[in-house]
């Protein structure tokens, strides 16, 4: 049996890596001014759980992930559709595009409920606290420990090695889509990849944290490490030491008050945040730094 000690360890590590996924990719939303289309994909892949559990009957299938993936690009898709085409702009199409395929989720859960056993609450609030408890085991019976753990560790690495390969390329769209397009970036390609990977990474991450934690992961940390920082490499290694220290703090804060883990996790978060705002909230030029070269490129007018 799992110690105390052991149990808060599996917790904050596991709530880290997690973490650190999503501030990973939250820079490069934030970069682009899409951090709130990770919270439109939070709520738009709920058809394609749904539909995913029906067919595996688990939430722990494959075809949950892969239902939920293809929802997520599917949300991308009609938001930038709405963006470009029907001229909507960015807020409004993201609240227009989320709300609909929502809605579309619950209704799939409620025609579906008397053949499966999903309603919205298993669905979108995970509690991290039961993760000692959720054991990966065998066929013949060896333990290999929490299986939300594992899940999360797979989740970094794949995060890591889509932001080590497509680096320059994701730099570069984010800092000028036109431009990267002229070079021959495939700049809707690059944003269609990053989609995926954070719908891969927000459904990963319901059963132990919750949709709202993941929201505020893949938001917060980066917004608070760019009041310290306009650089691109220090942006990103302060937001994995903020997601780190929200983890830490987070839980130990939750245990001494017998409260919500995530909850205050994202308690935590917000305020780092506001305290941030006070002590350093006047922005100074943003002076973007291209680590493959020694050349900079000045960023004062640009509003990120």
């Amino acid at each position: 049996m799992m110690t105390f000690d052991q149990n808060a360890f599996l917790i904050i590590f596991t709530a880290s890596l997690i973490a650190i996924s999503c501030g990973l990719l939250g820079v490069f939303m934030m970069l682009r001014k899409m951090s709130m289309t990770g919270d439109a994909i939070s709520h738009a892949v709920l058809p394609g759980i749904v539909i995913g559990f029906f067919i595996s009957g688990s939430q722990r299938g494959l075809e949950v992930i892969i239902g939920a993936g293809i929802l997520g690009i599917f949300a991308t898709l009609i938001i930038d559709w709405l963006r470009q085409k029907a001229r909507v702009q960015l807020d409004a199409s993201i609240g227009i595009t989320f709300t609909l395929l929502f809605a579309v989720g619950i209704i799939l859960i409620n025609l579906l409920a008397y053949k499966v056993d999903l309603d919205q609450e298993c669905v979108l609030y995970g509690e991290i606290a039961y993760l000692p408890i959720d054991l990966w085991i065998s066929d013949s019976g060896f333990n290999f420990g929490p299986r939300i753990t594992y899940l999360a560790i797979l989740n970094v690495t794949l995060v890591v090695a889509f932001i080590t390969l497509l680096f320059k390329e994701l730099t570069l769209t984010s800092f000028d889509e036109n431009f990267s397009s002229v070079i021959g970036i495939p700049s809707k390609g690059i944003n269609l990849a990053l989609m995926s990977m954070v719908s891969y990474t927000t459904v990963s991450s319901f059963e132990a944290v919750g949709a709202i934690l993941v929201v505020a992961l893949l938001v917060v940390p980066p917004s608070t490490a760019f009041l310290w920082t306009k650089k691109l490499m220090p942006l990103i290694r302060l937001t994995c030491g903020l997601g780190i220290f929200i983890a830490i703090s987070g839980y130990y804060l939750a245990y001494l008050v017998d409260s919500s883990i995530a909850g205050m996790m994202v308690a935590v978060s917000g305020i780092l945040f506001l305290a941030s705002v006070l002590i350093n909230g006047k922005k100074p030029k943003f002076t973007w730094e291209l680590p493959w070269n020694k050349s900079r490129l000045a960023l004062e007018d640009k509003q990120l």
